[in-house]
């Protein structure tokens, strides 16, 4: 796919075209314990689907699943109607893109050699970056708008930053398909939203963890909620970002609007609906109590 222009500036299109990704009974068992289970979740070519739930619902642990660093216990995960698990690492790696939590910057590279991982896929062993990869990568940066770190240690950078090494890795890596764990974990209000549009805008196929409802709303074709290890609604977020869903899933009030200047669901949690919760840890905890 060739590159375009939008509003003056250049993005970068994925070589590959979006893939449609599936998950089909999926299960994942670690130690006796179940972190997922029975999880089926079916992306088109092109949709952006936001994953959601409390802390400990699966989400990270299913998206693993996804680029193959979790192996299912059971069920199975497809791209493009192919189990992925009997695909070569390369092939993958070439169609489908993660962006994870993970920062660490326990090795000694540079911003540009961290972005430069992402062309590996499309190389040979040992070859080196020519003047295309250089170009993809330097405007990979400047999309998320670090291209002035280029030259900077990656284990340097505070949190942000790195997140926006870490999706230009994936954007440098020009595949059709994304998964993404957090991506906008650390980012401050604006690059949260320039991460989530540039994902739209480059009409890849994306299944994004996200803990924020509103840009879930606001950026997602569809929205899954998770809970328990378990999908417990899938749908539009009209559909889904509903106050009794909310209030069972995440334990609090929640009025749910529609925003008056993009008609998407927007969601305003009332204090005080959490306490029977709290009082319950209290009372298990008597050290909870004034901390």
């Amino acid at each position: 796919m060739a590159d375009a222009t939008e509003g003056g500036a250049v993005t970068n299109r994925p070589i590959d075209e979006p893939g449609s990704l599936a998950a089909e009974g999926v299960s994942v068992v670690v130690n006796g314990r179940t972190l997922v289970d029975g999880a089926s979740l079916h992306v088109a070519p092109g949709e952006v689907v936001g994953l959601v739930g409390p802390n400990g619902a699966g989400k990270s642990t299913l998206l693993r699943t996804f680029y193959r660093a979790q192996r299912p216990t059971s069920g199975r995960v497809l791209l493009d109607g192919e189990d992925i698990w009997r695909m070569p690492g390369k092939r993958l790696a070439r169609r489908l893109a993660a962006v994870l939590q993970e920062t660490s910057g326990d090795f000694e590279l540079t911003v540009y050699d961290v972005a430069a991982m992402g062309r590996t896929p499309h190389k040979r062993a040992f070859a080196g970056d020519d003047a295309d990869d250089r170009d993809i990568i330097t405007r990979s940066l400047a999309e998320l708008h670090v291209d002035a770190l280029a030259h900077v240690p990656f284990d340097r950078l505070s949190g942000g930053e790195k997140q926006r090494v870490l999706i230009a890795r994936a954007l440098a890596q020009r595949t059709g398909t994304m998964v993404l764990d957090e991506p906008t974990n650390h980012l401050d209000l604006r690059h949260q939203l320039d991460a989530l549009r540039l994902v739209r805008r480059l009409g890849v196929t994306a299944v994004v963890a996200l803990h924020d409802l509103n840009l879930a709303a606001a950026f997602c074709d569809r929205i899954c909620v998770m809970a328990e290890g378990r999908v417990v609604a899938t749908g539009k977020p009209e559909e889904v970002l509903t106050a009794p869903l909310l209030s069972d899933v995440y334990e609090v009030e929640a009025e749910v609007i529609e925003h008056p200047r993009t008609g998407v669901p927007f969601v305003s949690v009332v204090p005080g609906r959490e306490r029977p919760a709290l009082e319950a840890l209290e009372a298990a905890n008597p050290a909870v109590r004034g901390g």
